[in-house]
């Protein structure tokens, strides 16, 4: 018995040193920290802008006169052609009276050769063939504002495009302006977006008076739209409530994809010239402002605040509190406090870098 006990301790003792030796030693795997420095390059990210795509050209077609819609040729989202009948209004009223000019033009064309022939033999004075002339030009202008008229009970496309919702129906009694449908060239389309104040003045004063950047537009599926958009005009004030000024780009749209009142967001691009880079694994927050611990040379951790320019996939650009050639603790944060000295080893900052989803490999 006394043998059992025996053998019973020394295997408990040594089990008790063994666990205690591999708490040492889990410890000590612990405590070596992962350390990086940042990256120093020039870099360009999209700033993204919801914006509001409209139709190049977008219009409203509205009779011209009164009566009733007698015909229809056309229909709701159809492309049609330049001068393509679209609409056609009861035209009796309107070609009575076109007949009834004509007839009154013709009348006094009549009278007014008459009288020129008189006055040509001085039977009439120069007068009367001035007051015969001046009413021939009035039945001319009668005749063709009739013509007019009649012209107008006939709606025809202004440009290449496509027709929107109709609002009224065949034999609808229509006022004149009253409204028939919309039409849309959709060959381009212009894209609005508002940029906020201190985005607009880096962008001039990055590019000055030379051609902005091309943008790309992320349709409402997320997906990038195949073509690249130029912007072609900025608003000339400033909208006071909101601190934006609008911009407006020009995309081609030949496949005919886009359509007016869509939305998504533009992407521009922002060129920061040798930016640090750091992971965003490296940095923490208190009360919404970002820190990282900063490594200094007796390997002593020390809390930094810095300030954040722009977000990218996995990574931040630094604008403030922070330069290339420090160190930053990049795992491990949790782990250690303010002032601590600590264990690390060294990873290379591309490496660091490109383990995120190969971002900025070679």
């Amino acid at each position: 018995m006394n043998k059992i006990a025996l053998l019973s301790s020394v295997v408990i003792l040594g089990f008790s040193l063994f666990s205690c030796n591999h708490t040492e030693h889990s410890k000590h795997e612990e405590s070596v920290l992962t350390v990086t420095q940042p990256l120093k390059r020039d870099t360009i990210i999209h700033q993204n802008y919801v914006c509001q795509i409209q139709a190049f050209q977008h219009i409203e077609l509205r009779a011209l006169e009164k009566g009733y819609l007698e015909k229809i040729y056309v229909d709701e989202g159809q492309f049609v052609k330049k001068g393509q009948l679209l609409f056609k209004l009861k035209p009796s009223i309107y070609h009575a009276e076109m007949l009834g000019a004509k007839a009154e033009k013709e009348f006094v064309e009549i009278e007014y050769q008459t009288t020129k022939d008189l006055a040509d033999n001085k039977i009439v004075s120069a007068s009367e063939l001035a007051l015969a002339k001046a009413k021939l030009d009035k039945a001319k202008a009668v005749y063709q504002l009739a013509n007019a008229h009649l012209d107008f009970t006939e709606i025809r496309a202004p440009f290449d495009g496509i027709m929107g919702r109709f609002n009224v129906r065949l034999g609808s009694l229509l006022d004149e302006g009253e409204l028939l449908t919309t039409m849309s060239d959709n060959s381009k389309m212009w894209v609005y977006f508002n940029v906020p104040e201190a985005a607009y003045l880096s962008l001039k004063q990055t590019n000055g008076d030379q051609k902005l950047p091309n943008v790309q537009l992320q349709m409402a599926n997320n997906v990038i739209f195949e073509q690249n958009g130029v912007i072609e005009t900025i608003e000339a004030d400033f909208n006071n409530e909101t601190g934006n000024i609008a911009f407006r780009a020009t995309f081609a749209n030949p496949n005919g994809l886009l359509r007016h009142g869509e939305t998504g967001n533009v992407l521009m691009p922002v060129d920061f010239k040798n930016a640090i880079l750091i992971p965003q694994s490296a940095t923490f927050e208190v009360l919404d402002k970002k820190f990282v611990y900063v490594v200094d040379k007796n390997n002593v951790v020390h809390t930094r605040k810095i300030t954040v320019a722009a977000e990218l996939p996995h990574l931040y650009i630094v604008s403030e509190g922070l330069k290339s050639n420090e160190k930053v603790l990049l795992e491990g944060i949790r782990k250690v406090k303010n002032n601590q000295k600590i264990k690390y080893k060294m990873k290379g900052t591309q490496e660091a870098l490109t383990e995120l989803h190969g971002l900025f490999s070679e």
